[in-house]
């Protein structure tokens, strides 16, 4: 009996259930996102890496969905979620959904006056000529983004808005049908594209920084990601 018993104390398998029990943590989960992202979602002070934190859950899952399933691509991404089951994915959306650090400081304006005018005049009132309608109409009136699939637009760069929005002009990019931002990104032009870009990058994020509740009737279009 006492040999059994040094025998126990002594397995290799003694300390793995408590072992793999800490490394199981949502914090471990996670730790491939915060490597780029930052240890909290807040991003990368060169916007290169987006902030996640405190986008609505709903945004954040579709994303890592369509970058395990192939409809959206990011080697690096892809790779990372390649074999993770939904339930996987929705907790670390949760995750990062119910963070707030604080945002990263903006960047230096270089865009014109005339540019930064017309960005503000996309973001605000939209242009009914071109049938383009405002950012606020759906990413909320103080861009913090809305429930339950909508992201925030507060504290992002101008390059990666911009990058994004070429993406989804050129089909690099897609969301569920109706893709309402697929629609919107064809009617920008390039000058379009640079000046929203710039005006959205110079915002101030509010206090506020919760996504809006869910407000299908305020919205412009029909948009698979709020189903």
């Amino acid at each position: 009996m006492l040999a059994a018993s040094a025998q126990a104390q002594t397995s290799p398998h003694a300390d793995a259930t408590p072992a793999f029990k800490q490394l199981d943590s949502i914090e471990a989960r996670v730790q491939g996102c915060v490597t780029c992202h930052g240890q909290n979602g807040q991003g990368t002070a060169n916007g290169y890496f987006p902030r996640i934190a405190g986008k609505p859950a709903g945004y954040l899952y579709n994303q890592l969905a369509a970058f395990r399933d192939g409809t959206r691509s990011y080697p690096s991404m892809n790779y990372l979620v390649a074999y993770l089951p939904d339930p996987y994915l929705k907790e670390m959306a949760a995750h990062f959904a119910a963070q707030r650090p604080p945002f990263t400081e903006r960047e230096a304006v270089t865009a014109s006056a005339a540019s930064m005018q017309r960005g503000q005049v996309l973001a605000t009132a939209g242009d009914a000529s071109k049938g383009i309608p405002a950012c606020i109409a759906c990413h909320g009136a103080k861009l913090n983004g809305m429930e339950p699939g909508i992201p925030g637009l507060a504290g992002l760069r101008t390059a990666y808005i911009a990058g994004q929005l070429t993406r989804w002009r050129v089909g690099e990019r897609r969301a569920a049908d109706p893709d309402c931002m697929k629609r919107i990104a064809t009617r920008l032009s390039d000058a379009d594209v640079a000046a929203v870009a710039s005006w959205l990058s110079q915002q101030a994020p509010s206090a506020a920084t919760a996504p809006e509740p869910s407000n299908l009737v305020r919205m412009p279009f029909a948009c698979g990601s709020q189903r």
